[in-house]
């Protein structure tokens, strides 16, 4: 049997209708798994091992007919202190911030790796790949893009593409992104803001009129991506289409602007460890590459007949025989 560990927050803030996380646990009790959770501050360093203190885990139907109903969604275990190394894998689930408490946790899941673990993404990846910044790798895929803290410089970018949205380099689920138009008179302010006077760097994108039609969110296993996408649409009065700020998602099949954005970044994914990402396109452009927690599982699973999780634990499987 095979034992697998999810790192997630707290599993009451799971969001029943929507977590992905749920739908890779559902999957691997399927399978006849021993599945267990914990969170972050539920790992320690000691007499030259990694431990989990974790609770196993067992859901009490499918996530979509989950209930609001705590106390009967999940049958947990007391807690268990145990060696990394008596899972096969542990899957790092826990949303950002990415903060120092998250690096730490990559430390240490970086220890339960060289004892012969499968952490899924690969801690020293989830380090170096920020989600905004590492798109730079890939330069030939993205709009017109900056990164930086000047204000003078970030000004400047305005200047040359005078429709601009800024974002900071640490964010998620749409928070701290602006559009900022031609003549704005509130340009100074909000870079003042978003790089906390000239202290931290900040990205700016020309706006991609596209997503109108949707930032599409495409999954990728191991480098091949999911066949449909799914276009988070902005509402009305919105240049934002996280679902978290109120897009609605569609489903739609990949394009073959997606398709060859997906062969272009393909082979870093694989060489950087990072097996489940989800990579964000707006119209031919790449946007974001996320590595920590990707979503959409659920309503991809939902609209198109789909087991993306069945498919991601196919995968792991196959890396561990």
């Amino acid at each position: 049997m095979k034992r697998i560990a999810f790192v997630i927050d707290p599993l009451d803030s799971l969001g029943i209708k929507k977590d992905s996380t749920l739908a890779m646990m559902w999957a691997a009790q399927r399978r006849g798994w021993d599945v267990s959770t914990l969170q972050s501050k539920d790992l320690s360093w000691e007499r030259g091992q990694v431990f989990l203190s974790a609770r196993r885990t067992e859901l009490a139907d499918s996530p979509d007919k989950l209930t609001t109903d705590s106390d009967s969604r999940y049958q947990v275990s007391d807690t268990m202190q145990q060696s990394a190394g008596s899972f096969d894998i542990v899957f790092m689930r826990k949303d950002p911030p990415f903060d120092m408490n998250y690096i730490n946790t990559t430390y240490l899941l970086e220890q339960a790796e060289e004892d012969g673990v499968l952490v899924v993404n690969k801690p020293a990846s989830l380090r170096d790949c920020n989600e905004k910044f590492y798109t730079t790798t890939f330069p030939n895929l993205l709009p017109p893009q900056i990164v930086a803290s000047r204000i003078d410089v970030l000004t400047a970018f305005h200047d040359d593409y005078q429709d601009v949205v800024f974002k900071p380099l640490d964010g998620m689920g749409g928070k701290g992104i602006f559009r900022v138009k031609r003549d704005d008179p509130n340009l100074n302010v909000i870079l003042e803001t978003l790089t906390q006077n000239e202290s931290t760097a900040i990205v700016g994108q020309q706006f991609i009129p596209e997503i109108s039609d949707g930032d599409k969110r495409i999954l990728l296993i191991d480098g091949e991506p999911v066949p449909y996408s799914l276009a988070r649409i902005p509402k009305a009065g919105e240049s934002r289409g996280n679902l978290a700020a109120g897009g609605v998602g569609v489903a739609r099949p990949l394009t073959a602007r997606d398709r060859e954005i997906a062969e272009a970044v393909k082979p870093d994914l694989i060489n950087r460890g990072l097996i489940f990402t989800g990579i964000d396109v707006i119209g031919n452009w790449l946007t974001e590459v996320n590595v920590t927690c990707p979503t959409c599982i659920r309503e991809l699973d939902r609209e198109c007949g789909l087991d993306i999780a069945m498919d991601l634990l196919d995968c792991l499987e196959a890396k561990l025989s």
